[in-house]
C-alpha cells in the first residue's frame, strides 16, 4: 500500500481567462476547453493535470495523489476511517471528470480536500505545450508539489506522515517552520509553511531545460506584479526557479534541477540554512514582514561557503545523460 505521486489539483477561480493565459503562455502547459465551467491543462501524456473550475473562492479545490491500485483505495478508507476521518468514495461521474479510474475524497484536518485515485487516463495526442518548452518533470515523479500554510503542524505531521504514509525529507525551524515530504524519488511532492494560517502557498512544475525556466522568468517579468519571488536556488532540493503570482494569489514556482534522492536509504533531517542559497528574494514582503529576515539568511549562508553540490553530481543530469548516449 503507497501513495507514489501527487497526480493532479484543482482550483477554484472565476478567472478563467487570466489562468488560461497564466498556465498556457506563462508555464507552458496545454489548455484543454472543458466547457464554460471549467478550463484544464496538460503538463504530458495524460488527459489532466491541472483543473481549473469557474467557482468563487480563488483558491486550492483538491489535491489528487495517486495509488499503486485500486486495492490501495480500499486500505486508505479502511485505515481513515479507523482514525474517525470521514472518507467519500468518488462517484464514476466524478471519476470520470477526474479522467481517472476510481477515487476517494475525504478532508485534512485543516480543511483541504484530499483525493486518492488509481488508473489515470492516458491521452491518444501528444502534448502540444502552451509556449516552445522542452517539456516537463513528471512521469514516476507526478506533476511536481505541492505546499500548504498550516496553524498547527502537531495536527498536520502526524495525519500525512501516519495516516498517509507520508515520507518526511527534512525540516526547517527558521525563519518559520518547514516541512518537506516525499512519496518518490522526487526530493519532496509535498511540504507545510508553519505559517500560523490556511490556505494554499503553491505549487511547483519542473522543467526539463534551464532555458525554458529563464524564457519564462522574461516572461513574468513583463508583467507589472507577476514576479513574487526572484530567481533563486533552494537549500535543500537544489532546485533553480522562480515565482509567480498566479490569477488566484497564491504562487506557483517554476523550477529545474530538482534534487533526486533514494528513498529505501534516505534520513529525515533538519536543516540550518535557511529556504535559499541565494536570489529567492520575496517581492510580497516588506522589509519588516521578513524580506530583510531571510535575505540575511541567505548572505549568511554564503559567508559560510554554504552552497548545493557542483550539477556533475546531480543523479537526474547522469541519467539524462546515460539515456543519451544510449
Amino acid at each position: 500500500m503507497a501513495i507514489n505521486a501527487l497526480g493532479y489539483l484543482g482550483v477554484r477561480s472565476d478567472r478563467l481567462d487570466d489562468w488560461s493565459d497564466f498556465a498556457g503562455r506563462l508555464l507552458g502547459m496545454q489548455k484543454i476547453d472543458r466547457g464554460g465551467k471549467a478550463m484544464a491543462f496538460r503538463m504530458d501524456d495524460r488527459v489532466q493535470r491541472l483543473l481549473v473550475s469557474d467557482e468563487p473562492g480563488e483558491t486550492l479545490a483538491f489535491l489528487g495523489f495517486e495509488v499503486e491500485d485500486r486495492d490501495d483505495l480500499e486500505a486508505y478508507a479502511a485505515r481513515l476511517d479507523r482514525a474517525g476521518v470521514k472518507v467519500t468514495r468518488g462517484s464514476r461521474e466524478l471519476a470520470d471528470r477526474r479522467f481517472v479510474g476510481d477515487l476517494i475524497h475525504f478532508a485534512d484536518p485543516g480543511g483541504n480536500r484530499v483525493e486518492l485515485f488509481h488508473a489515470p487516463m492516458i491521452a491518444s495526442d501528444p502534448f502540444v505545450p502552451g509556449r516552445p518548452i522542452d517539456g516537463f518533470m513528471t512521469g514516476p515523479l507526478g506533476m511536481g508539489h505541492a505546499v500548504l500554510h498550516v496553524t498547527d503542524i502537531a495536527v498536520m505531521m502526524p495525519f500525512y506522515r501516519d495516516l498517509l504514509d507520508f515520507h518526511v525529507s527534512d525540516y526547517g525551524l527558521e525563519p518559520y517552520g518547514l516541512y518537506f515530504f516525499h512519496l518518490n524519488q522526487r526530493h519532496h511532492s509535498f511540504a507545510m509553511v508553519g505559517s500560523g494560517k490556511l490556505g494554499f502557498h503553491h505549487f511547483m512544475v519542473e522543467f526539463q531545460n534551464l532555458d525554458d525556466v529563464g524564457q519564462g522568468y522574461d516572461l513574468a517579468g513583463l508583467e507589472e506584479g507577476r514576479l513574487a519571488y526572484t530567481l533563486g536556488r533552494h537549500t535543500n532540493d537544489y532546485m533553480t526557479s522562480f515565482y509567480a503570482n498566479s490569477p488566484s494569489g497564491f504562487f506557483v514556482e517554476n523550477g529545474w534541477g530538482g534534487r533526486l534522492i533514494d528513498p529505501n536509504t534516505w534520513e529525515p533531517h533538519e536543516t540550518h540554512d535557511g529556504p535559499s542559497y541565494w536570489g529567492h528574494e520575496r517581492l510580497y514582503l516588506t522589509e519588516e514582514g521578513g524580506r530583510k529576515r531571510l535575505r540575511d539568511m541567505r548572505l549568511d549562508a554564503a559567508a559560510r561557503g554554504r552552497r548545493a553540490p557542483p550539477v556533475a553530481d546531480c543523479p537526474w543530469l547522469f541519467g539524462e545523460l546515460a539515456k543519451r548516449k544510449g
